[in-house]
């Protein structure tokens, strides 16, 4: 596993995803964002489990300051934190279907955090257990959402060994 693939069987290590949570600051409106999320959240067992924060108001540190102490009280002492930001850890598709069975199997309850426009306090930043990036170009956070969503379904896809999921491709 040093090259970051799993090892043979792997695929068997889960029966199904724990259910995990979305904590993503803004509420998604009805548009292409929510249907993306929705058509990935739909596929995934089980489901994300959303908690929408609202976005709050004032300047950029003020918003980030804000919205951090909202999401960070969404948290359970308990949860692995993992926060998406540009200068988290980027993996391959395989890599993170590895992640999400070695964070699962801490057995404690997992969170996804996506900021809002301003990104994440650094408070938050530090109560993560594990920053994640979804590649070195900076996405709205509403469509976040949809590209999480569907790398976690890839990511079962993969530990199921479902043909979905083509890694001869680039």
């Amino acid at each position: 596993m040093g090259s970051g693939q799993p090892g043979p069987g792997w695929h068997y290590a889960l029966a199904a995803l724990k259910a995990a949570r979305l904590l993503a600051i803004g509420r998604l409106k009805p548009g292409p964002e929510a249907t993306l999320f929705a058509h990935y959240n739909a596929r995934m067992r089980p489901p994300l489990a959303v908690t929408e924060i609202l976005e709050a108001r004032g300047s950029a540190a003020e918003i980030r300051r804000r919205e951090g102490d909202a999401l960070l009280a969404a948290l359970a002492p308990t949860t692995l934190a993992v926060a998406l930001d540009l200068g988290g850890v980027a993996p391959s598709s395989e890599a993170l279907a590895a992640l999400l069975i070695r964070w699962q199997d801490t057995g404690r309850p997992l969170a996804f955090i996506i900021g809002g426009a301003e990104g994440l306090d650094p408070a938050v930043l530090a109560r993560a257990e594990a920053l994640l990036s979804l590649g070195p170009l900076t996405w709205p956070h509403f469509l976040v959402r949809g590209l999480l969503a569907e790398q976690l379904y890839r990511a079962q896809m993969i530990r199921e060994g479902h043909p979905y999921h083509r890694p001869w491709r680039p």
